[in-house]
């Protein structure tokens, strides 16, 4: 898609037409600092202008007045005055709840997060505990004829580990932050020009506490994201992107750092650093005592090791569950002290839905995921698969009633519970739930109404619930049940008629009947597919990740979804209402997916589509793709069950044929 063909558009006032040619071009553009590039985002800031899209215009200038380029901030800064100050008809319009009069008011969790210090002793104890039992254990095994010197060793290796990861830890770091975001480092100054509530803030908890100021950092990223990290709290780095201030007001990006300062007082950062680095050491032990335990030599050193790598391992899972929940649980007190530093708990409810709305907008922008947003994963504020709910929520939701029902999930949905087991973030809807609690605690309304999720919740159907929930996990596994279930039959038929052939073709013909129970539950018919958009969707409180729920949807083609993956065949579709993933399945499997995501994947983005598939809701939902028609006639199809039904029957197939030629043998 050449430049100058937008260009042309915008001069002929086709302001629609422009915005789609210029997008494209600035989506499949390789040189971001290109003068091409730089001139397709000067135009599409006047297309959006033209077409009315005041706040994307609005955002984009803001990226371009802090361009490299001084001849384009220049430009930006006069393209600026010409904007309304106030985006009408928008989120972003919507009204804000209110703050307290004054900061400081201690405010009661109620149980929110359980108690910090109890979670970080008792993960800190077992982590510890795990590391040394297997140092001490290595050190036996490798024959110590002296128990206390082997003692001695042990609880040595535990401190040099430990120590060398906290202290180094943060210059390790600071290399990577460098060397992959290009992090700058600034003055507190510098921060006060962007946002002077921040700078108050910063200096008020640094008073309080008898802190140095942290490192102050800014990424040149629009992605908005904000982390800390270090050993102690007098030499803790706090980093923000340069999206923050993009998308978020001064008394947002406030409570933000604010939220980031509590880690630093809590010594979160400190207390994860050791964490991660012993479950680190005991995956470390695992891997070590596993080769050698593939050795030769003598064998009883041999079991051993192989005994080791197995309790090495079961200690990595356990201390890995242990760690998510601990950074689960500090991020609750996180949120806590900044609703108490700043008494504006609504400030912070706004600023992490106004988080996943800018990284939604950012990734519509771009075919690839951010490098940034990907990498902090663990670190940010928020957790960027948590994002495309919440964020398509936010795209329209001038009636924040609407952000709260994409919350009944969060809150009420057992599977919210399942997989927020694997996450380092709890999920929006709790977070936001705990700040409503804080405002008012303080007498203030509250910035989206929580009361009414509750309440809503309170009617949902609770056996539709969590009789479909244990009934997926039932199915979750219906291959291995079917399995052993034709086992089992197996046994018992041949056990009365040692003839039967079943002992060999039953196993099959079971695994082939879960395989098709699941598929049908997975897959279910979609002919009769609602039309229907992506926020309606995410609103469902009952949605799951395997029962499918079939839809139509109406909207463009933005980008891959395959994070950083440049032949990744699942695709981006948005409509008016927000973002959504599309998985793509070749009925030719992985080569096929390969070659289409190589292949074609590049034509289509940009395209105008009508898709059909299956919704699915987990911490980040997405859409199995049956089949889409773009508006020039081009028809993709999907083959998600394809491969179920040929291996389910399959193995049906099988069974019968093992059944038939061993009976009577």
């Amino acid at each position: 898609m050449s430049l100058q063909s937008g260009l042309d558009a915008f001069q002929q006032g086709r302001y629609q037409e422009a915005v789609q040619l210029l997008e494209q071009f600035c989506r499949n553009a390789v040189d971001y600092d290109s003068p091409d590039y730089l001139t397709a985002n000067m135009w599409l800031m006047k297309s959006y202008q033209g077409a009315g899209e005041i706040e994307k215009a609005t955002i984009l200038c803001q990226k371009l007045m802090v361009s490299e380029n001084p001849q384009v901030r220049s430009w930006a800064e006069k393209a600026r005055q010409s904007l309304p100050q106030t985006p009408a008809n928008h989120a972003s319009a919507m009204e804000k709840a209110g703050r307290a009069a004054s900061a400081g008011v201690k405010l009661a969790m109620k149980g929110v997060g359980g108690s910090l210090a109890l979670a970080s002793g008792v993960t800190m104890t077992l982590l510890f505990g795990m590391v040394f039992a297997l140092g001490l254990s290595l050190v036996f095994i490798l024959g110590s004829d002296n128990p206390l010197q082997g003692l001695a060793i042990a609880i040595s290796i535990s401190l040099v580990f430990n120590l060398a990861a906290f202290f180094l830890s943060p210059f390790l770091m600071d290399l990577t932050q460098r060397w992959l975001y290009q992090t700058r480092w600034v003055e507190l100054a510098d921060v006060e020009i962007l946002s002077p509530e921040t700078a108050r803030v910063i200096q008020q908890v640094c008073q309080q506490k008898k802190l140095k100021t942290p490192r102050l950092g800014i990424i040149n990223d629009q992605n908005p994201t904000a982390f800390t990290y270090g050993s102690l709290p007098n030499s803790a780095r706090l980093i923000v992107s340069q999206g923050l201030f993009t998308y978020l007001d001064d008394d947002e990006i406030a409570t933000v750092y604010a939220h980031e300062l509590g880690h630093i007082v809590h010594w979160d950062f400190a207390v994860m650093t050791v964490a991660s680095t012993l479950v680190q050491i005991c995956y470390l032990i695992y891997s070590t005592a596993n080769r050698l335990g593939r050795r030769g030599g003598d064998s009883k050193i041999k079991d051993a090791m192989q005994t080791a790598s197995l309790i090495a391992y079961i200690f990595y899972i356990v201390g890995t569950y242990l760690l998510l929940y601990l950074s689960r649980t500090r991020e609750y007190f996180a949120d806590h002290f900044a609703a108490e530093t700043t008494g504006n708990p609504n400030a912070l409810s706004r600023a992490l839905v106004k988080i996943a709305y800018g990284i939604l907008e950012e990734g519509s922008r771009t075919q690839e995921p951010s490098r940034l947003i990907e990498g902090t994963r663990a670190l940010g504020i928020y957790d960027p698969k948590a994002a495309a709910s919440t964020g398509t929520a936010y795209r329209i939701a001038s009636d924040p009633q609407k952000i709260g029902r994409v919350f009944l999930w969060d809150m009420f949905n057992p599977w919210g519970w399942w997989m927020e087991l694997n996450s380092t973030h709890p999920l929006t809807g709790k977070r936001v739930r705990a700040l409503s609690t804080y405002a008012e605690q303080l007498g203030l309304p509250t910035e989206f109404d929580m009361g009414r999720v509750m309440g809503e919740g309170k009617n949902l159907n609770k056996s539709k619930l969590y009789g479909n929930f244990f009934l997926d996990v039932v199915l979750y596994g219906a291959e291995t049940i079917g399995f052993f279930a034709g086992l089992a039959i197996g046994l018992i038929l041949w056990s009365s008629s040692p003839n039967s052939g079943l002992i060999l073709g039953a196993p099959f013909i079971g695994l082939g009947i879960g395989i098709l129970i699941k598929a049908f539950v997975m897959f279910p018919d979609y002919k009769q597919a609602p039309a229907t958009d992506i926020l309606t969707l995410m609103s469902d409180p009952y949605a799951s990740p395997l029962r499918g729920q079939p839809a139509k949807l109406e909207g463009q083609l933005i980008g891959r979804g395959d994070a950083g993956y440049k032949f990744g065949s699942d695709l981006k579709i948005q409509d008016s209402s927000g973002m959504l993933y599309l998985h793509y399945a070749s009925r030719f499997g992985p080569i096929g997916n390969f070659l289409f995501g190589m292949k074609r994947v590049n034509s289509l983005i940009g395209e105008q589509v009508g898709a059909v598939g299956w919704f699915r809701r987990g911490v980040a939902p997405w859409m199995d793709l049956i089949q889409f028609v773009s508006e020039n006639g081009t028809v993709v199809n999907s083959y998600h069950r394809f491969w179920s039904f040929i291996l389910g029957g399959g193995a049906i197939i099988l069974g019968l044929a093992l059944t038939i030629l061993t009976s009577g043998s």
